[in-house]
């Protein structure tokens, strides 16, 4: 496989529109969840939840990337980012964290420095909280 295939993360995984899967899912690349997932997840590639994506889980992943709701807590190497139709109900604990606006969140931020191993690592904390029902059919 040619250095530019194993350098650049590619969708090897997806949870589509109108499927429910749980489980424990451990992978390389990148996961799309477009569906209902439950469970946990531990990449270092990325994670992407769909605008029609819920999942219920922790996850641990490289880069995720919010756009339906996620309920548990996320847990990044490289950066989260959440777009104005995502929807967190947990913590988050990355080095960079991007969240546009009418973004929902309900829980704790941690934005620690790439070098977070040494003992003078910058912690930055914010919260914020609403209201949201969650229905499962």
């Amino acid at each position: 496989m040619s250095d530019y295939l194993k350098s650049h993360s590619f969708i090897n995984s997806i949870i589509g529109e109108g499927t429910r899967f749980s489980g424990e899912l451990v992978l390389d690349g990148l996961l799309r969840i477009d569906g209902d997932f439950s469970g946990s997840i531990e990449t270092t590639g990325k994670v992407l939840v769909g605008k029609s994506g819920r999942a219920e889980c922790n996850i641990i992943a490289g880069t995720v990337v919010v756009g339906g709701v996620v309920q548990g807590n996320i847990f990044s190497s490289g950066k989260v980012v959440i777009l104005s139709t995502g929807m967190v109900i947990g913590n988050i604990h990355a080095p960079r964290l991007v969240i546009e606006e009418g973004v929902l969140l309900h829980g704790n931020c941690q934005i620690i420095n790439d070098t977070e191993s040494s003992p003078g690592a910058q912690v930055l904390s914010s919260s914020g909280s609403y209201s949201v029902e969650w229905e499962k059919d």
